[in-house]
């Protein structure tokens, strides 16, 4: 019996041994911002995670190296009392996307260098520091989930494993507690930030963290959110993305000046939300029960509002889709517009397709963004590894299965609702670009207006906007305005 021990001692020594190991790297650094010189930790590099699993019943269930997580974080050197600083959780979306985009566009100390319109510059590009980070009010940790950046599965898992929706909040989650209990942040005042369907994530966050982790928030500052699915498919069946998207339409058009420059843009989009509630809802639950001449009025104020020929919007049964907004809109000029920022155009290969080939945005800020993290990471952060850094990954939004939303639209308003209801000091800030026609603003609002938050909760919620669209960073004025509304935001929060 003793000799067999041994054997079994022996062999699970031998296992341990080839089990993957943590990959962290730590370096020292310092950026000037408001007139003080702040000195700082950069710890980076990927962090095995385990999951309790057993293969034999009879055994009890131990913990099994699943995955491997990257992650940056930032932390202020000489910070004696961490329950004095707070520290924010910070990702993307896709599903798909790493944290590149607020880690070097918005919120980390360095940030990726555009032209002033926000446009990629000639090649070779640059970081430079970033006075308009908010690392001044808290620390950072800028999260890739599996499969994008450099997380992986280890060897024998299977990647598609975790490019669920309840997967990816529960790895993400589970990271969030290991990465404060290690490094020692149960006390600080803690946030969440995420962008695009990092919003849909930081809401599921803020039920999982609580539910099964006992973790309490203090804030979610969502950039460019969608929590409610049902806003922004545009499916035979669901005619509300076309009435939220009207006032996104007519800001475009606004720009573009495809309607009225002279009027002032906030005087457009009052009337084009109005029209949208109102009498634009009402004509798309009468549609046929509509007489010829309701039709052709709603029609000639749609275009009015959007700049949409109404031969087009009739032939649309009163309808725009917006995969044929971005397309119709600049056909004169042979050009399309951006999904994610509608300021932006490009030209296809032809002006006759019913859609555009690319989105304008992404072709600018692409290249910049890939070079310079993937230079920053080693060259100045010193992390080293021949694994391609994953910035989106097609693979995951193809495989992705929102399993959990059978028969139903993507929600995960409700979750919010709850971790609002029962932590009464929760607050959320929600920052909306104009020009974003990929989660329209008008959307946002019609999914907190929706939330059905007790009275008493409602000024929790704040509101920001900004005329630029999804990445509304990369616009410097409204980079310099989302600094003070985050700062602010924060300070309130914590």
């Amino acid at each position: 019996m003793a000799e067999e021990k041994e054997k079994d001692k022996a062999k699970d020594e031998e296992k341990k041994k080839d089990e993957p190991k943590d990959n962290i790297v730590v370096t020292q650094h310092a950026i000037k911002m408001g007139g003080k010189t702040l000195k700082y930790t950069v710890t980076t590099g990927t962090i095995v995670m385990k999951e309790e699993k057993s293969d034999d019943k009879e055994q009890p269930e131990v913990e099994k190296p699943r995955a491997q997580m990257f992650f940056t974080a930032y932390t202020l050197d000489g910070v004696k009392d961490k329950s004095k600083r707070p520290i924010t959780f910070s990702f993307n979306g896709g599903p798909g996307s790493s944290s590149i985009w607020l880690h070097l566009g918005v919120l980390g100390p360095r940030r990726v260098v555009l032209t002033d319109k926000g446009e990629m510059p000639k090649p070779p590009f640059r970081l430079t520091d970033n006075q308009y980070s908010i690392f001044d009010e808290t620390d950072l940790v800028f999260i890739d989930p599996m499969s994008t950046g450099f997380s992986r599965p280890v060897d024998g898992e299977k990647s598609r494993d975790w490019h669920t929706f309840t997967k990816d909040i529960a790895s993400v989650g589970d990271f969030i507690r290991l990465y404060t209990t290690r490094y020692n942040r149960w006390l600080s005042p803690k946030f969440l930030a995420g962008e695009s369907y990092g919003t849909t994530r930081s809401a599921g966050l803020s039920g999982y963290l609580s539910d099964r982790h006992g973790m309490t928030l203090n804030g979610l500052m969502l950039i460019s959110a969608v929590l409610d699915f049902t806003t922004i498919d545009f499916n035979e069946n669901n005619d509300l993305p076309y009435i939220l998207f009207v006032p996104g339409y007519t800001a475009t058009a606004w720009y573009h000046g495809k309607i009225d420059q002279k009027i002032p843009l906030k005087t457009w989009l009052k009337e084009s939300e109005e029209f949208a509630l109102n009498e634009y809802a009402v004509a798309l639950m009468k549609d046929a029960a509509l007489s010829k001449e309701e039709r052709r009025a709603v029609a000639e104020k749609l275009s009015r509002l959007t700049g949409i020929s109404v031969e087009f919007i009739e032939r649309g049964n009163l309808r725009i889709h917006t995969f044929h907004f971005f397309k119709e809109l600049l056909r004169d000029q042979n050009k399309i517009i951006g999904r994610l920022d509608s300021r932006y155009t490009g030209r296809d290969r032809t002006g006759v397709g019913e859609t555009f080939e690319y989105d304008p945005l992404f072709a600018q800020v692409n290249g910049p963004y890939t070079a310079a993290f993937n230079d920053y990471i080693r060259s100045e952060l010193k992390f080293e590894t021949d694994t391609p850094y994953e910035v989106m990954s097609d693979k995951v939004w193809r495989q992705w299965s929102y399993g959990y939303f059978q028969n139903e639209y993507v929600n995960v308003a409700e979750t919010l609702r709850a971790a609002m209801t029962f932590n009464k000091y929760l607050k959320v800030f929600v920052a909306n670009g104009y020009y974003d026609l990929g989660t329209p603003y008008f959307a946002t609002e019609y999914t907190f207006n929706h939330l059905q938050l007790d009275e008493s909760l409602r000024g929790n919620v704040r509101m920001s906007y900004y005329e630029a669209g999804h990445m509304m960073y990369v616009h410097m004025p409204s980079l310099k305005q989302l600094k003070k509304d985050l700062s602010k935001f924060i300070k309130d929060a914590s």
